[in-house]
């Protein structure tokens, strides 16, 4: 055989297994080869077509991870070895010494190009089992870690709805602790994915604490820190941490926050996720950049924007702009910001697809394993990854609770709890109806806002008053605007 033949046949050999040694006339062997592979071919053809993506969710866990790293390691060893064995089949020794040379080199070549699709895999399941690990905590190793009782059959224990709390940390070096400027409630129906989304300004004092917090008889009448400016929603965070001593434990900040968050809103939240905003910008780098629709010019950079400009216009912002565009208060306020920094997390969700994840996979991993705290158990990891599908092609809405609606230094407690009820109703009908349309509820007469006095929201949005209380018009009007949809606000 000549040098063309001989490397043509071998390479033949690496789509269609056994053809090499059919060629050189080992007939027995190329076709066990390829019955091998066809056995294989079906196989793969059988699974992908029985499968979609909320299938693969379930590869996200330790072990199945462990099993996909080991069997494409196999595979590698196995098409390597494919390779060589097809090549000598051929009796490459019959070529002169120049054609041994030059296939010799070549098919080195083609071993090591047939492995690296293999040894991808293999080192993605790797770097995936080590940012799960790295990131998510197994339930039962925290006392703030709640325990799944059945994390592959009922993940939610039969909810219909689940909240997340989504916090932008701001841990720049020139501060003591994390200060928490941005706070979000991801509700999420976990039927459909439609998710609304309750932005919470960093300067919402006094809030409420339920009865089973302990900073509820700490503060009965509100969060009163650091008076008589202080008492921001954004110390509680680190006030919760700073007192061990009547929080119960070490690191209870979150906790704190999550009491604190859920009673105003008059939700129970499930898991928090912290973002670090400066490990933010590798995120988004890592998957390309974010396309906003910017409606005003944004300074950013010192007291008067003298670093930079994002201009007015539809924009692919890198990773800096993207943090600057959603912290900057030059020349505007915290709730412009709010506006801009649900955007930013709208167009995240959005934009983050499965290709870009994937042709950018260490970089994500490596940027999240840096940014990321959270205390939602590994096990609930493949649900949380199917979920997350379910919101990418569902429907966002967003709300915030601002003024001239919602004034942060005089909270109207049973107001937000309404809104938030006709938000979560709303979101579960139809999109031809109009969100404005949902009715409202009459929540509890007292505005205090403490466990006793409060009304209760179920998982799907209903306001009951609490037991005994009477029920009456809250201190201010409940002339909100209804949540929006965020590719209508942001231009996604």
């Amino acid at each position: 055989m000549t040098l063309g033949s001989i490397l043509g046949w071998t390479a033949l050999s690496v789509l269609v297994p056994g053809m090499a040694h059919l060629r050189a006339g080992h007939r027995r062997t190329g076709f066990a080869l390829l019955g091998a592979f066809l056995v294989l071919l079906l196989s793969g053809l059988v699974y992908g077509l029985t499968r979609d993506l909320s299938d693969l969710t379930g590869l996200a866990s330790g072990a199945a991870l462990t099993t996909i790293s080991v069997i494409a390691g196999a595979f590698a060893l196995g098409w390597f070895g494919l390779v060589l064995t097809s090549y000598m089949s051929l009796n490459p020794n019959k070529l002169d010494s120049r054609g041994q040379i030059v296939s010799g080199v070549l098919v080195g070549v083609l071993c090591v190009s047939v492995m690296a699709p293999f040894a991808y895999v293999a080192n993605a399941a790797v770097t995936t089992k080590d940012l799960v690990q790295t990131v998510f905590k197994k339930a039962g190793s925290d006392p703030d870690i709640a325990p799944v009782a059945d994390p592959v059959k009922d993940p939610w224990n039969g909810r219909d709805r689940v909240n997340f709390l989504l916090v932008g940390g701001d841990g720049a070096g020139n501060r003591v602790g994390v200060r928490t400027d941005s706070m979000t409630v991801a509700s999420i129906n976990i039927k459909t994915g439609n998710t609304v989304m309750f932005s919470l300004p960093r300067n919402l004092q006094h809030v409420r604490f339920p009865a089973s917090s302990p900073l509820a008889k700490h503060f009965p009448n509100g969060y009163m820190a650091d008076l008589p400016n202080g008492g921001l929603l954004n110390e509680v965070w680190q006030y919760g941490n700073d007192h061990p001593e009547i929080m119960g434990g070490p690191h209870k900040g979150p906790r704190a926050l999550m009491d604190a968050i859920g009673h105003t809103l008059g939700l129970k939240i499930d898991y928090y996720a912290l973002i670090n905003m400066y490990g933010f910008v590798d995120l988004v780098d890592a998957i390309g950049g974010l396309r906003i629709r910017v409606d005003h010019d944004v300074k950013w950079g010192g007291t008067f924007g003298t670093a930079g400009t994002i201009k007015a216009g539809t924009r692919k912002l890198s990773g800096e702009q993207a943090l600057w565009y959603g912290r900057s208060r030059v020349g505007s306020d915290d709730f412009s910001r709010m506006g801009r920094q649900r955007c930013v997390i709208g167009a995240f969700a959005k934009q983050a697809t499965p290709d870009k994840i994937l042709a950018n996979f260490t970089k994500i991993a490596n940027a999240t394993k840096k940014l990321a705290e959270t205390n939602i158990p590994e096990e609930l990891v493949p649900a949380v990854a199917e979920l997350a599908l379910k919101v990418k092609g569902a429907r966002i809405t967003s709300l915030q609770f601002v003024p001239p609606e919602f004034w942060p230094g005089s909270a109207d407690w049973p107001k937000i709890r309404v809104a938030v009820s006709k938000a979560l109703q709303a979101s579960v009908r139809p999109v031809r109806q109009k969100l404005a349309s949902a009715p409202s509820a009459s929540p509890s007469s007292a505005a205090s806002g403490t466990a006793s006095d409060s009304p209760t929201i179920s998982a799907s949005g209903q306001v009951t008053a609490a037991p005994g209380a009477t029920t009456s018009p809250t201190p201010t009007p409940n002339d909100n605007k209804a949540a929006k949809s965020l590719d209508e606000v942001c231009g996604l």
